[in-house]
């Protein structure tokens, strides 16, 4: 298939498999949540009662005092006692192969060009790194909420997109599906469109 390159530019011969990939939104989906479940710290601890310090000795006789029986002052229902259910550290990752990836990448920037999302430009770039530059080609391209795909890191452009609100700059390397679902576009590189082929080979 062809995609059209904005700015008066040829059409771009891409594959089919790449980018016109049926859409499966239950493997979208499955792949989004375990790249969001990746992020998860999963360092929370608490103490149950036999790892709080203290809570040895019974606090008073069980019987006779006119107090409900206690056999220890660390117990869940005392302040300072430990929690009855206590959270531990777990590890969130799910796993995901790397053919359930690549398809759900491609079944999304196939969505994407069927949405007319996809904008491909022959090249991207700025004079100088100011928020401005940027700003006044973004809109002359009618694009707010977008992503950014570059074939390598650019200092230029990172500083001029950092402080648009909405605007994320990403390398092809560091494309994630979480980016891809986030923006309303992508834009996009010739040169990235190549070797983001070749990734997905």
């Amino acid at each position: 298939m062809k995609l059209k390159v904005a700015n008066g530019g040829a059409e771009l011969d891409v594959s089919d498999q790449n980018f016109a990939h049926a859409f499966n939104p239950a493997l979208v989906f499955q792949v989004v949540n375990a790249y969001l479940a990746a992020g998860r710290a999963g360092t929370k601890a608490q103490k149950t009662r036999a790892q709080v310090r203290g809570g040895g000795k019974k606090p008073w006789r069980q019987k006779g005092t006119g107090s409900a029986r206690a056999g220890s002052i660390r117990s869940p229902i005392w302040v300072g006692g430990g929690r009855a259910f206590a959270a531990q550290p777990r590890d969130f990752t799910q796993k995901v192969n790397r053919k359930m990836y690549r398809g759900a990448l491609r079944a999304m920037l196939s969505e994407l060009v069927r949405q007319d999302r996809l904008v491909v430009m022959p090249s991207l770039a700025v004079e100088a790194p100011r928020t401005k530059l940027l700003a006044q080609q973004l809109k002359s391209l009618a694009l707010e909420d977008v992503l950014i795909l570059l074939e390598a890191p650019d200092e230029r452009l990172a500083l001029a997109a950092r402080n648009l609100p909405n605007v994320e700059l990403l390398p092809v390397a560091a494309l994630n599906p979480l980016s891809l679902v986030r923006h309303d576009k992508v834009l996009t590189t010739v040169g990235a469109v190549k070797l983001l082929e070749e990734r997905l080979q």
